[in-house]
């Protein structure tokens, strides 16, 4: 089989399904476009993208409603079809495309897509052994301080400086009442999240600067010691200690035992 030929082929079936329906096409398809059941199959493929990023982006969905979502989805679909067959991973750019729809009318829309987006890529992330939150407890000073943490596969954060999109994005995506009831009387500031599968189930909660900071400064790579310089030179008044702590009981580290190991040795 001519593998060059099959990869143009399939390229170009692929853009003629995901052109416009009156749009013309690669050339070498015109004869297949003409078809009247090449319409009903792109119609098909248009839907299934669009209710893709329905299910992935369910709190963008409450915010603008089913009109005007779709409407956004089949704009980004035209500029930025799927790469994956697995459409459970399919949004990639969403959030900016809703950025330049949304403009000043809705300018936290693109923080809750981000947020719905890290939803999923905690939930289908690797499984790992969680540090436990008494790990660190029996670690000299020293060999605390050369400690280096590793984010748990499953957590994913995200800090944002001027919107309360921890709070918007929350109350759409969980549908409570009452928290939707109180969106009209957020405090208008920046928050941030945590995301983490625990029990093979996606929870979400706060999260401050100070401790995005952190979490940034461990997926760098960083011993204790200079993470929590760098943190408290943007933060001077994190608690340093109790925000570990609290990462800790959330489970947000991977288990490393052979780094704690070598933070004990001389």
């Amino acid at each position: 089989m001519n593998t060059a030929l099959a990869s143009t082929f399939e390229r170009d079936f692929a853009a003629a399904l995901l052109a416009d329906a009156g749009a013309p096409g690669p050339a070498a398809m015109a004869a297949l476009q003409a078809q009247p059941g090449f319409a009903i199959y792109r119609n098909t493929v248009h839907k299934g993208c669009i209710d893709a990023l329905e299910a992935n982006f369910p709190s963008v969905l409450r915010l603008v409603g089913v009109d005007w979502f779709r409407a956004a989805a089949a704009q980004h679909l035209r500029a930025h079809p799927p790469t994956d067959a697995c459409l459970l991973r399919y949004g990639e750019g969403f959030a900016q495309t809703l950025a330049a729809l949304a403009g000043d009318d809705w300018p936290y829309l693109a923080g809750v897509a981000m947020l719905d987006a890290l939803w999923t890529a905690t939930h289908i992330a690797a499984d790992a052994p969680v540090l436990p939150a008494d790990a660190l407890a029996a670690l000299a000073p020293q060999a605390l301080a050369r400690t280096r943490l590793q984010p748990h596969p499953t957590a994913h954060w995200q800090h944002f400086a001027q919107w309360p999109i921890h709070s918007i994005w929350w109350a759409n995506r969980s549908g409570d009442p009452g928290l939707l009831a109180a969106l009209p009387a957020l405090t208008w500031q920046g928050e941030g999240t945590l995301l983490l599968r625990v029990d093979d189930a996606v929870q979400a909660g706060p999260l401050d600067a100070a401790g995005c900071a952190l979490l940034d400064a461990c997926a760098q790579g960083l011993c204790l010691e200079d993470a929590a310089t760098a943190v408290l030179q943007a933060h001077p008044q994190c608690d340093l200690a109790a925000l570990l702590a609290q990462l800790l009981r959330a489970g947000a580290f991977r288990d490393s035992s052979h780094t704690l190991e070598a933070s004990l040795m001389p």
